[in-house]
């Protein structure tokens, strides 16, 4: 794994000194060259290096190495896998003491993860500008469960999962049915984020 790594890192390393990116059939037929050994090492990679770069560019990179179809589901166990191992990093951190380190007026957001755990996470993949990672760290300050991160994670970010790596896997043609459907879905899911965080704070203001 970690010759695997620094493989990657080289190719990046180079491409940025030289401005030569590979195209996506050079880095799939490049990992292909690996054989099975990229598919077993692309998610613990994923997960480590998600900690330092953001996962919608490892999302690209998935695209970019095995194409859309099978980059989709190895970028989905990613960002599941990362989001988990996020959390339990803050609740390790937090040493036992999740849900009271949180402030009192937040306890009633606690409450709301508990008892709607899945759901509040996938509505939380949805909005956008929401980052993942400062979520999942939060998660881990609350009771949440592991299973209704997992959960929400692989529902409600399935659709930027599959958008991402399928630009990742155009790269080399923007202009392709599939970059543009994948386009075209994160402006569909943009657009509902922010009718939902309006409906949010108008009932907020309601009540």
């Amino acid at each position: 794994m970690a010759i695997y790594g620094a493989v990657v890192g080289i190719v990046f390393a180079v491409a940025a000194l030289t401005g030569y990116l590979p195209s996506p059939g050079e880095a799939r037929d490049w990992g292909e060259d690996l054989g099975d050994f990229a598919y077993f090492a692309f998610v613990p990679l994923f997960v480590l290096a998600n900690f330092i770069v953001t996962w919608p560019i490892l999302a690209g990179a998935a695209g970019l190495l095995f194409g859309t179809a099978v980059g989709t589901p190895l970028a989905l166990a990613g960002v599941t896998a990362a989001a988990l191992a996020q959390m339990l990093v803050a609740r390790k951190l937090a040493s036992g003491h999740h849900g009271n380190l949180l402030p009192e007026r937040t306890r009633a957001v606690e409450d709301f993860l508990t008892r709607h755990g899945a759901v509040a996470v996938m509505e939380s993949r949805i909005v956008p500008l929401l980052p993942y990672g400062l979520v999942n760290y939060s998660a881990g300050l609350t009771r949440l469960h592991y299973r209704a991160l997992a959960v929400g994670t692989l529902i409600g970010a399935a659709p930027k999962v599959f958008a991402y790596t399928a630009l990742g896997g155009s790269l080399d043609n923007l202009n392709s049915p599939e970059a543009l459907v994948a386009v075209a879905l994160l402006a569909l899911l943009a657009l509902a984020g922010a009718l939902f965080v309006r409906r949010q704070i108008a009932l907020g203001r309601a009540a």
